[in-house]
């Protein structure tokens, strides 16, 4: 199955009907996906478990409509709420453009109260920057604004409101805006992803985000999904790959990618001449920022891609909860299980076996809530969930082929293995005294 959805939407939009196919830059199909495109095309962004919105050429502009509306939205199996975002999804629908094209994006008010759309690092007029108050009238409920202006660079950027922000980007609100370089690239990719980091508050029995938490445990999400929801990313050995990393939520990430060392390319300002990239393992993205990374697969496999904040990759069940570490509550639990069958005492050694308890059904978690860490993976349960996905590298991966294959097939050998199971195994050095 293709990672990113095929809706009636997305294949008009990859087949070019409705006037796109016909202007500079358009699109092209999955097939022609293969490979980085001529100078003036574009290898098209591929947005995790998102699409990209269709335009059409209207007086010599091209013409976006963007939706401010409430939706359903699933973050993972078993947690559901009522979200805003654009045009049925958050985020938003990632909008592409390249260097010195007009653009008029006409924005549709559905919500309850007014809203604006700030075009996030974006070189455009003053009253087209979205600040409701300053720099434009706020859009009324049912009201639609245009916005118009030339794109002047490239680069990886954003939209969100500038009204009652603290609310609307808590309950979703927020998308790409990808901006290709007119020259093409000097160095191409052969795949490019995309996705912004957000965090949600969502209460156990409750079904909609609450705004006003910023920073405790939560959902941390790679464009408003879970991990294992969350697309895994797709590649080939020797292919050229890029990921373009957006934060829209209230704290800084230093986003991880296990493999070799990838290359810190670019910002909101656009790709970087190469002699300012540099070699990283750990990129923090901070609060608002934009970082583009790549890197060129050297070995297959499934390589873990995540936040290196521990409580980022677990879901909220590990708030506030006691600290059981070191502590004999068989006592306890055969009271408590009088007053609440079913109750499981844990924690004593960790709280790894809560995945496991959860995947057998032992335990079920409070209404609309997910467990700390999920997913199962080749070897059993993966101890990381949340801000987390899989770098899935194969040598024999088609090129512009996105489906995902699978588990990785470890060639014998490579695996590392038991050689004992008795905990006074070897001679193992140890300091004095210890």
């Amino acid at each position: 199955m293709l990672t990113q959805k095929l809706t009636r939407r997305n294949l008009l939009s990859l087949m070019g009907i409705g006037g796109a196919a016909a202007a500079a830059g358009a699109a092209p199909s999955l097939a022609q996906a293969a490979a980085p495109r001529p100078t003036g095309g574009y290898l098209p962004v591929r947005t995790l478990n998102g699409w990209t919105l269709p335009w059409r050429m209207r007086n010599g502009a091209k013409e976006f409509h963007l939706v401010a509306e409430e939706i359903e939205h699933e973050f993972a199996p078993g947690s559901k709420a009522s979200c805003w975002g654009y045009n049925g999804s958050t985020p938003g629908p990632t909008i592409e453009a390249v260097e010195g094209d007009r653009v008029r994006i006409l924005v549709t008010n559905r919500l309850g109260e007014p809203t604006t759309v700030h075009w996030h690092g974006i070189d455009l007029p003053n009253g087209m920057d979205g600040v409701g108050g300053l720099n434009q009238p706020h859009i009324q409920p049912g009201e639609t604004y245009a916005y118009e202006f030339t794109l002047r660079q490239h680069g990886t950027h954003m939209y969100h409101p500038h009204a009652d922000e603290m609310t609307q980007m808590a309950m979703g609100m927020m998308g790409l805006f990808i901006i290709h370089p007119k020259a093409g690239e000097a160095v191409p990719v052969h795949r490019d992803y995309a996705l912004l980091l957000h965090n949600w508050a969502l209460h156990p029995g409750t079904s909609r985000p609450d705004p006003s938490v910023m920073q405790d445990f939560d959902l941390w999400t790679f464009n408003s999904k879970v991990y294992p929801a969350i697309d895994p990313l797709v590649m080939r050995t020797g292919e050229r790959l890029r990921i373009r990393v957006g934060n829209l939520s209230m704290w800084n990430h230093p986003i991880h990618l296990h493999s070799n060392p990838f290359w810190v390319t670019g910002s909101d300002g656009g790709r970087w001449p190469r002699s300012q990239w540099r070699r990283e393992v750990t990129e923090i993205v901070g609060v608002g920022q934009m970082r583009d990374i790549e890197f060129v697969a050297t070995a297959a496999g499934d390589w873990a891609f995540h936040c290196h904040m521990a409580h980022h990759t677990m879901g909220p069940m590990g708030h506030e909860i006691p600290n059981m570490i070191g502590v004999d509550q068989g006592e306890v639990e055969q009271r408590i299980r009088k007053l609440l069958p079913g109750y499981m005492a844990m924690g004593r050694n960790g709280m790894a076996e809560h995945a496991g308890h959860q995947a057998m059904g032992m335990m079920k978690g409070p209404a609309n809530t997910l467990p700390m860490m999920t997913g199962e993976g080749p070897f059993g349960p993966i101890d990381m969930g949340g801000m987390f996905t899989v770098l899935k590298v194969r040598d024999d991966q088609p090129a512009g082929d996105y489906r995902d294959p699978g588990w990785y097939r470890h060639p014998k050998g490579t695996v590392a293995q038991r050689v004992s199971s008795d905990p006074d195994y070897g001679q193992p050095h140890r300091r004095a005294g210890a």
